[in-house]
C-alpha cells in the first residue's frame, strides 16, 4: 500500500528540474549477461513531476546557468579529457559507423589495471576502445541527448547548491540521468556527471568549510568517493549494498576509510541484501553521528529510492512510508541540505517514495 500524507510546507524548498532529462532515454543495456531494456527511463523523473503536482513542496524551476560557470564548476569535480570526451562522444560514435545512428552506445573492451600491464596514458584513436576507456560497465548506453541532459542536469545541482548559498534550507536537483557512480574520468552505473559532487564542490567553493555527503542510494556512492577520497574538507558517507554481492562490487567496503589528507574523510556502511528499515535506520543514525562529529556545515544528500522493497535491481526492504521517517532523521542534522535524484527503478513508486521523503524533511525543519 502506498502511504502518503498530506500537511502544509512552512518552508518551501525549491526544485530545480531537468527539462531535457528525456533526450537521454536508452534503448537497452548489458544486464547480468544479456541485453535487456534499460531499467533507467524517462518515466522515473515523470512521477516524481506527477507526485509534485499532487503534492507541492515548492516552486519547480528550470535553471539559467551561464555556459562558462556551469563548465568551471563540471570541471571542479571532472578531469578535462573527461568532459571533452562526452561532449564529443556521440559524434566520434556515429562517424565511426553510420549504422551507429541508430543505436546505443556500449562498450565491448576496457583496460586492466596498470598492474597488468595495460596503458592508460595513450589515449587510443579508436572510439570503441575510448569508450572503454571512460566507462566501468556495459550497462550505460550513451546516445545522441546524453550529453545535452547530463550537462543540464549538472546544472540543476549548480542551482540547487546556489539556493542553499543564498540562504534556503534546502534545495532539491531533480534530474536524470543521475550522477552518484560517476568519477573523475569515468562513467558507468546510468551515471556520466556526478551532479552530488558538483553541489558539494560549489558548497565549498561558495563558503561551507566542511561539506558532508550522505549517500542513501541502495548502490554505493563509488564516483563520489572516488572523487572526495584524499581530501579532508569533504566527508563522504555512504549506506549501501554490501559490495561482496552487490554492484558496483568493487568499492564500497568498510574498511575504505579515505587516504592521505582525507584518511578518516570516507564512511561506506555496507548492509546484506534483505535488510529491513530498523537495520537500515540504524544505519543511518551513525552516518548521521559521523556527520555531525566531521563539524558539516553543510549536506548533499544523493537520494536513491532503490532501498525500496518492491525495486527490481536491489535487495532492500524499505516500504513507502519509512521514506518520511528517512526525511525527518535527514533535517535532524540542522543542516543547509541539497538533494540530489539518484536511483530507484520501482518506476510506478518512486515518486511517491521521493516526496514522501522531501515531505518528510520539511515538515520537521
Amino acid at each position: 500500500m502506498l502511504i502518503t500524507v498530506q500537511h502544509c510546507i512552512e518552508h518551501p524548498m525549491k526544485i530545480f528540474h531537468n527539462p531535457l532529462h528525456a533526450q537521454h532515454a536508452g534503448r537497452q543495456e548489458m544486464f547480468r549477461g544479456r541485453m535487456v531494456p534499460c531499467h533507467e527511463v524517462p518515466a522515473r523523473l515523470d512521477f516524481v513531476l506527477a507526485a509534485l503536482q499532487s503534492r507541492p513542496l515548492g516552486p519547480l524551476l528550470a535553471t539559467a546557468i551561464p555556459d562558462a560557470e556551469l563548465h568551471a564548476a563540471m570541471a571542479r569535480v571532472h578531469r578535462a579529457p573527461y568532459l571533452d570526451f562526452l561532449a564529443r562522444a556521440w559524434d566520434a560514435w556515429v562517424a565511426m559507423d553510420q549504422a551507429n545512428a541508430e543505436r546505443d552506445a556500449l562498450p565491448s573492451v576496457w583496460p586492466l589495471p596498470s598492474r597488468h600491464g595495460f596503458r592508460t596514458d595513450v589515449v587510443p584513436r579508436n572510439f570503441a576502445a575510448q569508450l572503454g576507456l571512460y566507462a566501468f560497465d556495459a550497462g550505460t548506453p550513451l546516445m545522441a541527448g546524453t550529453w545535452a541532459a547530463a550537462r543540464a542536469g549538472a546544472g540543476c545541482a549548480l542551482a540547487a547548491a546556489q539556493d542553499v548559498l543564498g540562504g534556503a534550507r534546502s534545495a532539491f536537483a531533480l534530474s536524470r540521468p543521475p550522477g552518484h557512480h560517476a568519477g573523475p574520468d569515468y562513467f558507468g552505473g546510468y551515471c556520466f556527471l556526478n551532479n552530488a559532487a558538483i553541489a558539494a564542490q560549489a558548497l565549498r567553493d561558495g563558503g561551507h568549510p566542511r561539506v558532508a555527503v550522505l549517500d542513501v542510494d541502495y548502490h554505493h556512492g563509488n564516483g563520489t568517493q572516488t572523487i572526495f577520497y584524499a581530501r579532508p574538507d569533504v566527508l563522504t558517507v555512504s549506506i549501501h549494498g554490501d559490495p561482496a554481492t552487490e554492484y558496483p562490487f568493487f568499492l564500497g567496503h568498510a574498511d575504505e576509510r579515505g587516504a592521505e589528507a582525507g584518511a578518516g574523510c570516507n564512511l561506506n556502511l555496507p548492509l546484506p541484501r534483505g535488510t529491513g528499515f530498523a537495520t537500515w535506520r540504524a544505519a543511518l543514525d551513525q552516518a548521521l553521528n559521523a556527520v555531525a562529529r566531521f563539524g558539516a556545515t553543510a549536506l548533499v544528500v544523493p537520494m536513491g529510492l532503490d532501498t525500496f522493497a518492491g525495486d527490481p535491481i536491489s535487495g532492500f526492504q524499505l516500504h513507502s512510508a519509512d521514506y518520511l521517517a528517512v526525511g525527518q532523521a535527514l533535517a535532524g542534522a540542522g543542516l543547509p541540505t541539497v538533494f540530489t535524484f539518484e536511483g530507484g527503478y520501482a518506476v510506478a513508486e518512486v515518486g511517491t517514495n521521493a516526496v514522501n521523503l522531501l515531505e518528510g524533511f520539511a515538515q520537521a525543519v
